[in-house]
């Protein structure tokens, strides 16, 4: 069996898309996000009875998943007066979704304020610097943690200059997945999704899309994954046990929960771009490896894993040259 769902080229180009009531047809550059590719990994696994796919999320605008939730923060607080011109967007960010908000308010005319750890990818720094971005890096060892710290404390100084969306507990971030990754992902397999990969983060991706996909057939089972260490190199991922965890994060959404390693995801990484011509990001190595432990303890099926982003945010990291 041989299957590859591409963009849906029809409804690509059918006119303004939405994220349920946040038209986003006066925005040029939002009006892009999602209709993301879903490909099936064919060399690093292949078995008659179970498939891997992989939902390459690189393919959005902004380059990542985060284009998403961005876009869709953004209108809802431009919907509900909170975002008006005189204010700034503030957040903190591990770097993707920090560059979904500079695209988006760059488009229209929004200024961007973000913390932002300082072991974030020198490629991430450079894009948000390329954006115009006022930019804090803070203290990497106390990770996306310290950034949303950090932003708080900046935000209750002077919160009548800034709308700060805070990713981490604004409901119109797991909605954007709910309303568009999951019927994107429920279409591309024509239904016939069994299981559905994903690491947590703010654990939007997992919110959204996973309650959506329970609710056209509750069998469909959710898997979400974590660094298997406090300290690890899984760039937007957190390591719940030892982090702040999410306001918008149910822990009764996921059926099971896996801890990936850091070098794992990173040798996984060099071997998609190598073995399957997918070049892409770290937490993508990481999403292929949980897929392969799934697909090991299931007789058949069809795993979504999600891709959150590209490699080129990672080309200076040292792995490349280790495997």
């Amino acid at each position: 069996m041989n299957y590859s769902w591409r963009i849906d080229t029809d409804q690509a180009s059918a006119g303004p898309r939405s994220f349920g009531k946040f038209k986003l047809e006066t925005d040029p550059v939002a009006r892009l996000i999602g209709n993301t590719p879903l490909i099936e990994i064919r060399r690093i696994f292949h078995s008659e009875h179970i498939q891997i796919l992989a939902k390459l999320e690189s393919f959005n605008p902004g380059g990542s998943i985060k284009d998403r939730p961005a876009a869709n923060m953004i209108r809802a607080g431009e919907e509900s007066g909170e975002l008006t011109a005189e204010k700034t967007i503030l957040d903190s960010t591990s770097g993707n979704t920090g560059i979904a908000y500079a695209m988006i308010a760059a488009s229209k005319g929004y200024r961007v304020r973000l913390a932002l750890p300082a072991n974030a990818s020198m490629e991430r720094k450079r894009i948000l610097q390329g954006y115009g971005v006022d930019l804090e890096l803070t203290d990497p060892l106390e990770g996306s943690d310290g950034a949303y710290v950090r932003v708080q404390e900046i935000y209750e100084k002077h919160p009548e200059k800034y709308f700060y969306p805070n990713q981490y507990a604004n409901e119109a971030n797991w909605k954007a997945h709910y309303q568009t990754t999951g019927p994107e992902i429920y279409r591309q397999t024509n239904g016939a999704v069994t299981h559905f990969v994903t690491g947590l983060g703010t654990t939007g991706t997992m919110m959204g899309t996973s309650r959506y996909l329970k609710e056209q057939n509750p069998a469909i089972q959710c898997i979400s994954f974590v660094p298997d260490s406090p300290f690890h190199g899984l760039e937007g991922l957190k390591h719940l046990p030892s982090t702040i965890v999410p306001d918008i994060y149910d822990e009764r959404v996921p059926d099971e929960g896996l801890e990936i390693s850091t070098e794992e995801a990173h040798r996984m990484v060099v071997r998609l771009a190598r073995e399957e011509g997918l070049f892409v990001g770290i937490s993508a190595g990481a999403a292929m490896v949980a897929a392969l432990q799934v697909a090991r303890n299931i007789d058949s099926g069809r795993i979504v894993a999600v891709f959150c982003d590209g490699g080129d945010k990672y080309l200076s990291e040292e792995f490349w040259s280790l495997y």
